[in-house]
């Protein structure tokens, strides 16, 4: 690990290059802290912005702790190399057309290769960057405008974009931003090494990671084991679901964004809570500072009007968060402050008998927060005070204080829409320990995402190989391979053609399956025939096929519940699991659930429960259960298969396992391998 307390609490700063950019970053940064040093470097210029100007950072007084550099690509790297023998403390790279226009510019990665060397130990942030905001020490490198404001704690968001990051300092939701840190290429410290180092600061309560890809597994197992350890949550919004989004990503940040289920598979193992857009982003962070990670997703909602509760019930169906029923205790304190005409439940609409009386009204939200809930919120919604007397709503903030004060449990209140919560009502809120969320969808979806969270230790994951060509093995090639790991398969044949058949299958168990070898998509090309009742029959469906051999015989099983279970080799993510309905209707059906290698049998249980075709699996309608533990025992021996042979394997499916109530049996299995 690099120390990177030079560069992001630096007491002096460096800018080299005179344009509009550079003028920016020394304005910003005296704008922030006056008593920061500034050395700006040109070689002509005499002063920039009243300040004294070097010719170069070899006449620097002193080594910078940090420096911008904000000239082009290729002076950029003999800059960082002077700095490096100055011993300075890190920079920040501005310049594009380094690797992330390895597309259009083969000189790219040269030039990213050469940065490296000239920084050598030295911490570099970027390429292709904006620089950073250290709101707690009042330090800023930032060629720009930004929002932040000085805070004594609070989130670290680190970002790939520089633009999503200038939007996000100008937020007005009561969130303490710590840190924003744009980490451009990555082409030395990585997203998960700047977080891993923010870490050490005591002050951040939360870090937030807006991801184009991942690098470096390991960085990111420590990352995730160092966080836990800490107890400080870590949110992901992470981008590259579409194949549009992929594209971007590649060509900005020349980040592999890899499939979205390696991704989701990644961040579920390293503890990382996802959310899909920038508000949830946002209001998670938010809650994260205010109350950390949630033990449960149950929350409790009171509101003095019927359409609002029903509004976030059926909105909660869209969210992984539950209410839980009233206890006694709960009743009776309701009871007695709203009387009998108010029906009580959860959500709870308390009608607006007791609106004004800020005391009642503190009361009866302190006893919806006294029960099995980790999180109770009031929903109230501010009137725009450019048109409206807002005084009415005072009581609201004066019971959501009383609230607090009578629970130990957290307590928000949440403005249905953003802009229906002035910052002057989130000022007071925070500063009497409620949570202020903006937003009821945003507000569901933090919610589900902290009490995602879990506690203990961090598997490690398996590092992918990259493969430069690759074999597909036959089907009973594969299917050997696969018993020898404990596989159940079906007896089967191979034999050359037509003629071989009448003798080389008739000791099979019939009815028998035909299957054409080497054809690919056997079922769309008419390359395999069910139920073949005897040898004639076999070999009619063999002479009939659209190919002359070599053909799989196999002693077919006649019914089960039929799942997929694949392995792929998903550079950059790791060995990536996927249990799912299998059969033909695989793609059509879309029922499937990924983890990252290795798995244990509880977490293959857990996976296979989420499934739709669970109910299947439990017996539904009257029929039997199948036989779980000899699916897991199959996930686990597919697994040490994988495992043995790491180094080769790019992909092994089989589909479908065919689950009975007494066993689980692969009839088809696909292995191919690659070379490095």
């Amino acid at each position: 690990m690099r120390d990177l307390s030079r560069l992001l609490n630096p007491s002096s700063i460096a800018v080299v290059g005179g344009g509009a950019w550079c003028r920016d970053v020394l304005k910003q940064a005296a704008k922030f802290n006056p008593d920061v040093t500034l050395y700006p470097v040109h070689p002509s210029l005499k002063e920039i912005e009243g300040i004294r100007v070097y010719p170069s950072v070899k006449n620097l007084p002193d080594p910078p702790d940090a420096t911008f550099v904000g000239i082009n690509r290729d002076a950029t790297i003999g800059v960082v190399e002077r700095l490096r023998k100055l011993k300075a403390g890190g920079a920040v790279c501005f310049a594009s057309g380094f690797s992330e226009m390895q597309n259009e510019d083969s000189a790219g990665s040269d030039a990213q290769a050469r940065l490296l060397k000239a920084a050598g130990d030295m911490p570099v942030l970027g390429p292709n960057c904006y620089g950073f905001v250290n709101a707690l020490d009042r330090k800023v490198i930032w060629p720009d405008q930004h929002g932040c404001q000085p805070v004594e704690r609070g989130v670290a968001i680190l970002t790939q974009s520089s633009n999503i990051a200038i939007n996000l300092t100008m937020q007005k939701r009561g969130l303490p931003i710590a840190y924003m840190i744009t980490c451009g290429n990555q082409a030395q410290l990585s997203q998960a090494e700047i977080a891993l180092a923010l870490l050490d600061d005591p002050r951040v309560t939360a870090i937030g990671l807006h991801i184009e890809g991942f690098q470096d597994l390991s960085a990111w197992q420590e990352l995730a084991e160092t966080a836990d350890q800490l107890g400080i949550p870590l949110i992901g919004l992470k981008v590259g679901k579409s194949d549009q989004a992929k594209a971007a990503t590649v060509s900005h940040t020349a980040s592999l964004a890899g499939a979205d289920a390696g991704a989701q598979a990644l961040m579920d193992r390293c503890n990382i809570a996802r959310v899909d857009d920038l508000p949830t982003f946002l209001e998670t962070l938010k809650l994260a500072h205010f109350v950390g990670r949630l033990k449960t997703n149950k929350i409790a909602s009171i509101s003095c009007s019927g359409g609002e509760a029903s509004l976030v019930a059926d909105q909660a169906l869209n969210y992984g968060v539950a209410f839980p029923p009233l206890a006694n205790h709960q009743h009776s304190a309701l009871r007695d402050v709203l009387g009998e005409k108010v029906a009580l439940a959860n959500p709870l609409d308390y009608h607006t008998f007791i609106w004004r009386d800020a005391q009642a009204m503190g009361k009866s939200w302190a006893a919806m927060a006294q029960g099995d809930a980790s999180l109770a919120f009031s929903i109230v919604d501010f009137p725009r005070d450019d048109v409206c007397d807002p005084a009415d709503w005072d009581c609201a903030v004066e019971a959501a204080t009383i609230a607090r004060k009578l629970s130990d449990k957290p307590f928000a209140m949440v403005a249905t829409l953003p802009e229906l919560m002035p910052e002057n009502t989130i000022a007071d809120l925070t500063a009497n320990g409620v949570v202020p969320m903006l937003g009821l969808s945003e507000t569901l979806g933090a919610v589900e995402a902290l009490s995602r969270l879990g506690n203990g230790d961090i598997d490690p994951v398996s590092e992918p190989s990259i493969f430069t060509s690759y074999k597909t093995l036959t089907e009973a090639d594969a299917k050997a391979e696969l018993a020898k790991f404990g596989v159940a398969t079906p007896q089967l044949r191979t034999v050359s053609d037509v003629e071989s058949l009448r003798e080389g299958a008739s000791d099979l168990a019939f009815p028998v399956v035909v299957k054409a070898v080497g054809l690919a998509h056997k079922t769309e090309s008419a390359g395999v025939v069910l139920n073949c009742k005897n040898i004639e029959e076999a070999c009619i469906a063999a002479s009939e096929m659209p190919h002359d051999g070599p053909f799989l015989v196999e002693e077919m099983v006649t019914s089960g519940v039929e799942l997929l279970i694949g392995v792929v080799n998903d550079p950059p993510h790791g060995l990536l699991l996927t249990l799912g309905a299998g059969g033909v209707l695989t793609e059509l059906l879309d029922d499937s659930t990924s983890m990252l290698l290795p798995v244990g049998r509880e977490a293959i249980e857990k996976a296979l429960f989420k499934l739709k075709t669970a109910k299947v699996l439990s017996g539904y309608r009257g029929s039997d259960p199948v036989d779980i533990e000899r699916i897991v025992d199959t996930v686990l021996s597919i697994q040490d298969y994988v495992l043995h042979n790491r180094d080769v394997i790019a992909e092994v499916e089989v589909n479908p396992l065919i689950c009975t109530p007494t066993g689980a049996i692969a009839v088809d299995a696909l292995i191919r391998k690659g070379t490095q």
